[in-house]
């Protein structure tokens, strides 16, 4: 499964100018931020667990994490909404790709071993807005826990 989710991105890379790809990862990275900042405890696990899938996912060095982080985080503080995140990955993303991102959500809230309701909340939210089914977001959940 990460595999294929690292081949998806590896894949968008080859094709996308750069403005679009920083783009399509500045997204993800503030949707995956704002399930870790939802149950307003940021814990070590989830903040690891944030570093670890944008390196694997994206290729990126710990210094291109963190900008992407800090710029992530920055736009995330300035936003009103889920809606310029979710529309970048709705343009650039298939739907099993999509589904792949709710998943690596999940997987960033199972990090301190609970999952908060304001984490649930976020999660159900911007599968809502990424088009996902209700089936493929409970899939998306049970295979984050194994």
């Amino acid at each position: 499964m990460f595999k294929q989710i690292k081949q998806l991105f590896a894949v968008f890379d080859e094709q996308q100018p750069s403005m679009q790809e920083h783009d399509l990862k500045t997204a993800v990275a503030a949707l995956l931020i704002e399930v870790m900042r939802a149950d307003t405890k940021l814990e070590h696990d989830e903040q690891r667990t944030l570093t670890v899938t944008l390196k694997k996912y994206f290729n990126l060095t710990d210094t291109e994490v963190n900008e992407l982080t800090n710029n992530a985080a920055s736009i995330l503080d300035d936003s009103i909404d889920y809606f310029q995140f979710s529309k970048q990955i709705n343009e650039h993303c298939s739907a099993a790709q999509r589904i792949e991102i709710i998943e690596l959500l999940w997987r960033l809230a199972y990090a301190d071993g609970e999952i908060d309701p304001q984490e649930d909340y976020v999660i159900r939210k911007v599968a809502g807005l990424l088009y996902v089914t209700h089936t493929d977001f409970i899939a998306a959940k049970i295979a984050a826990t194994k």
